[in-house]
């Protein structure tokens, strides 16, 4: 369930308008089959697909969503439990993780929402009728899957061997493949057409291998308390790249599907530089964490956080605190183009 926040966060998002599952990867090839045919790009993005029957009316007559389920995949940023499971060093399920969430620590890597869970309430509040999308790990029944599924996972990359030292994670491709076995369970319930109908209008939210180099893991590599250009220079072409194909590639030579990029580097430049406007007042250390600006060891088991959690940017060593969330899922959801472009995801969910 959706709650309702009193305060004062790179993702891609696919909106499919005639049915075929598509998968963007901005490093590597990634092949999706859909009736023989294959489709391959290289590039970044994380894909949701949600299966439920795309009607506006449920059978008692009560409004439901525009859109009928989303997808999500991507790593720790968006990761809602996923590697709870697993033989990982890269789990956040258990305190202080989901202090300020309802029903405590989930395995999201946040004091509570990731920004996925603020798109989906933000769907929630325009009548759009998405609940919190669980995690793959968690959705054992075709009942449970009618929403959408979310197959991130903690330290998983686009390569396969991306995040190895972490030992247990679902790598990019493992996601895909576990979302065709859903998309195989789903249609074996439901049959092919049904499951036509509702890709037509779902959403596919890809978010992975962002990394900043004003985060507190970087920031405490070194005395000088300063951002790291070397590793923000290495964003800055990866980020052009996927708006140029975005406009001169997909958009254009996939006139059935709809594609939009999030521009979380520009949030963030944005962020750090106006932290006081948007009610921040601690952007250099995380508020749990140890070590020179507490991202040198991330946050431990029963830990004991910062107390004041919506002023600060950072909640570990390496990601973002509910408030940046939420901010970020906002001006993603209704934005300008400096932020979300070629348009928002309100305005993709109304196409």
């Amino acid at each position: 369930m959706c709650r309702k926040h009193i305060m004062s966060k790179s993702f891609s998002t696919i909106k499919q308008v005639r049915g075929e599952s598509i998968v963007i990867n901005p490093l590597i090839l990634f092949q999706q089959k859909k009736n023989n045919t294959s489709i391959m790009f290289h590039l970044l993005f994380v894909v949701f697909l949600l299966v439920n029957v795309a009607t506006c009316e449920d059978a008692d007559g009560r409004k439901r969503g525009l859109i009928p389920a989303m997808f999500i995949f991507g790593d720790s940023l968006i990761d809602n439990g996923n590697n709870n499971n697993l033989p990982s060093f890269a789990k956040a399920n258990y305190y202080p993780y989901g202090i300020d969430f309802d029903g405590g620590p989930t395995g999201r890597f946040s004091n509570g929402y990731t920004m996925v869970d603020e798109i989906v309430c933000m769907w929630t509040a325009e009548q759009l009728g998405l609940p919190l999308i669980p995690a793959h790990s968690e959705a054992s029944s075709g009942e449970q899957m009618r929403f959408g599924v979310n197959y991130a996972s903690a330290a998983a990359g686009i390569l396969d061997d991306t995040g190895r030292n972490f030992v247990g994670r679902i790598p990019f491709n493992q996601q895909i493949k576990n979302f065709e076995d859903t998309l195989d369970e789903i249609t074996d319930n439901l049959g092919a057409p049904d499951v036509a109908q509702a890709l037509a209008k779902c959403i596919f939210f890809v978010g992975m291998g962002r990394l900043m180099g004003c985060i507190p893991s970087i920031l405490a590599k070194s005395n000088s308390n300063v951002c790291s250009e070397e590793v923000n220079e290495l964003i800055l072409p990866f980020t052009n790249n996927v708006k140029s194909m975005l406009l001169t590639n997909l958009n254009v030579n996939l006139p059935g599907s709809k594609f939009i990029y999030i521009d979380i580097k520009n949030m963030f430049q944005d962020l750090l530089t106006n932290y006081r406007q948007y009610g921040f007042s601690v952007i250099n250390r995380g508020c749990c964490g140890i070590g020179r600006n507490r991202g040198q060891i991330t946050c431990l088991p029963m830990q004991t956080p910062c107390p004041n959690r919506d002023q600060y940017i950072f909640w570990d060593a390496f990601h973002p605190t509910e408030a940046v969330n939420i901010l970020f899922a906002r001006k993603a959801f209704n934005g300008g183009p400096d932020v979300v472009y070629p348009i928002n995801i309100h305005q993709l969910a109304t196409l």
